[in-house]
């Protein structure tokens, strides 16, 4: 996991001043597979055989949860930003940092799997969590790439633990 962590591309005071922005893109770009392997491996396989969906938040989760999804030939869900899903779908507004954002995805039903790039201040997570259980989904686990541990915060989303190939703070 160290080799591939020295992938990711640090750049300070990005995209304002005093935050230090990690960019995976490199990650990506070059180490593909095995950043899906690293994933993969957050999951023993029984915990696998249990999932039916993986559920990816906008954007940068889309690409390594659709990459999972048909990797074991699951279904994929999107979770979009307000106004990007077509109706009818359930909506879950959050705060932010500075303001508000919405969330929706479609409703459905199964066992299901939700992943992320990364676990920062816990917002978004959790709102994208707690929008999979209000649309009719039983979260099974959640996943993202990097653990940013900001702001102290305890690694788990709803009393579930966050798992996550590499951790930051």
């Amino acid at each position: 996991m160290t080799d591939l962590k020295r992938h990711i591309v640090e750049t300070r005071d990005f995209p304002e001043p005093g935050i230090l922005f990690r960019d995976f893109s490199p990650l990506l770009r070059d180490h593909f597979p095995a950043t899906l392997d690293a994933l993969d491996a957050l999951l023993t396989p029984a915990e696998w055989a249990g999932i039916e969906y993986i559920a990816g938040v906008d954007a940068r989760g889309f690409v390594l949860g659709a990459a999972l999804a048909a990797r074991h030939r699951l279904g994929f869900v999107p979770i979009r930003k307000a106004g990007k899903l077509p109706p009818p779908v359930q909506q879950l507004s959050y705060k932010l940092e500075y303001g508000q954002a919405t969330l929706e995805m479609h409703s459905g039903h199964g066992r299901l799997l939700l992943v992320d790039d990364v676990f920062a201040t816990g917002g978004t997570l959790k709102a994208a969590a707690d929008l999979c259980t209000l649309s009719g989904y039983d979260l099974q686990a959640i996943l993202v790439l990097a653990d940013l541990r900001l702001q102290g915060m305890v690694a788990a989303v709803n009393g579930m633990g966050v798992r996550s190939v590499f951790h930051y703070g």
